[in-house]
């Protein structure tokens, strides 16, 4: 293991896309952190811009940290002992994003990323997430007048002893598959009017849409589409498995779910959500999970009332006045 003097290693200040190498390392870091946590210390979105690069359609800022080998030269850093993702928006807004190797973790390495971030960028407009609530992520934003004003919780169902109700859907609706190369501007379309408001979901371009479909994980018979007669699209369910990762199963996730302000009062958000779990259930899984934001009241309430309960909690920090 390198010392521990990470205010002496030098840092990689990345702007836009990253070199093949650089994105590789990423690729490892992320991985180890998600063996060891649990939890992925980026969010979807941040990863599908690293892989995008230049070509995303949000701005990037990267800073990675490279340790060296004790005999190195300290210019010639080995392991990436931890990374810090800016995604920025045209606004002048951005979100920031903290991942260190637990092979370098409790040895200053997130704090040294974010005095970097405040020479090169600085603060202004800038919010961050913890994924997974972590303590030493509370007080290092705590340092730098940060604190808590997003929360968004995971939360979760065993499958085995799930008593779903029998949630039909409504007269005229019918649910159908997701056809890639047909479906995507339809689709684009309802998921903007369900989430006019939701800062992640309702941002969605055809880009990002097209960066997840190429994902191992895509499935179009796990994304339902509800719609009328017509053909008009009402609502959707879209279902993601995370595959086995070491000791932590497999599990599937109500990844998104949305209702068109045309159809809401329906009930069809019950129906496309029990309908998902089902989904998931038919292929062997024995637990689903989701995410919701912690003040979406009707939300958190249907969820629980499928027997969900929260598992975890992501949290996001921004400048809090003083006082």
């Amino acid at each position: 293991m390198s010392p521990a003097h990470p205010e002496k290693w030098p840092v990689l200040v990345v702007k836009g896309g990253l070199d093949d190498q650089l994105l590789k390392d990423c690729r490892a870091l992320l991985a180890a952190a998600e063996e060891s946590d649990g939890n992925p210390s980026l969010s979807e979105q941040t990863v599908v811009t690293l892989r995008a690069g230049d070509l995303a359609e949000h701005g990037l800022l990267t800073l990675a940290l490279y340790a060296p080998d004790e005999d190195d030269d300290p210019a010639s850093g080995q392991d990436l002992a931890g990374v810090a993702v800016v995604v920025e928006e045209a606004d002048g807004s951005g979100v920031l994003e903290i991942a260190v190797h637990p092979t370098y973790r409790n040895q200053g390495v997130a704090d040294r990323l974010v005095g970097a971030l405040e020479s090169n960028r600085g603060f202004d407009g800038l919010k961050a997430w913890s994924h997974g609530n972590h303590e030493a992520a509370a007080d290092l934003a705590a340092k730098y007048g940060y604190g808590p004003v997003r929360e968004l919780w995971k939360m979760r169902l065993a499958t085995g002893t799930a008593e779903l109700p029998d949630a039909g859907l409504p007269d005229g609706v019918t649910l159908r598959a997701f056809v890639p190369g047909r479906d995507e501007e339809l689709w684009l379309a309802a998921n903007r009017a369900a989430f006019a408001d939701h800062p992640e979901q309702g941002a969605m371009t055809r880009a990002d849409l097209e960066a997840r479909m190429a994902e191992d994980w895509f499935d179009p018979a796990g994304f339902l589409l509800a719609v009328n007669s017509d053909g008009g699209l009402l609502g959707f369910l879209w279902t993601k498995v995370h595959p086995r990762r070491g000791g932590h199963p497999a599990i599937g996730e109500v990844y998104a779910v949305g209702v068109t302000p045309a159809a809401r009062g329906m009930g069809l958000g019950k129906a496309l959500t029990v309908a998902g779990i089902r989904y998931l259930q038919q292929l062997g899984l024995s637990a689903v999970m989701l995410y919701t934001d912690a003040d979406n009241a009707p939300a958190v309430s249907l969820y629980r009332g499928l027997g969900f309960t929260r598992w975890d909690m992501d949290v996001m920090y921004g400048p809090v006045a003083a006082g």
